[in-house]
């Protein structure tokens, strides 16, 4: 039996992965009549790493980030729904494999598409992967979108639609 798609969680980091992942969810989405979400993390500063130095107006550098997250989440949307899509778009703090996890139960969201950025090596040993931990960990399936620079994901031939 196929679970019908109504509600996708679209993470977005502002990285060429996540627009893939964002152009291939707003495919999708246009084929199942699904329903869209772009969601922005912004990773809570760890005050004890520095612990000994003095950041001034962390909340008000904290609120920019969360503005500037909002303008540029509004600007994805009007560019990449170009036909009236039902989409929509929210900034959370936090972890943001801990808070992608949250959001898609929370939200009932019936598919988490993500770009990833394919690390490996130390780069993964140390960066970690948020795409790893959200497959690993979400309650609903998980498509991550990957590709070369340069390049756009490209849905499967036998889900274009005719």
């Amino acid at each position: 039996m196929t679970e019908s798609i109504t509600r996708i969680l679209v993470p977005v980091d502002f990285s060429a992965h996540s627009e893939r992942a964002i152009r291939y969810a707003a495919r999708l989405a246009g084929q199942v009549g699904a329903s869209v979400e772009l969601l922005h993390v912004v990773e809570e500063f760890s005050y004890g790493a520095f612990s000994e130095v003095y950041v001034p107006n962390m909340p008000d550098l904290m609120q920019e980030m969360i503005n500037d997250a909002s303008v540029k989440l509004v600007s994805l949307r009007s560019d990449m729904f170009l036909h009236g899509a039902d989409v929509e778009t929210a900034v959370f703090v936090g972890r943001p494999s801990a808070a992608i996890i949250d959001r898609a139960q929370a939200g009932g969201f019936d598919l988490i598409v993500m770009g990833t950025h394919g690390r490996t090596g130390l780069s993964h040993m140390f960066m970690g992967s948020v795409a790893e931990r959200v497959v690993r960990t979400a309650g609903c399936p998980v498509l991550t979108v990957r590709g070369e620079a340069g390049t756009e994901a490209q849905m499967p031939a036998s889900s274009q639609a005719a």
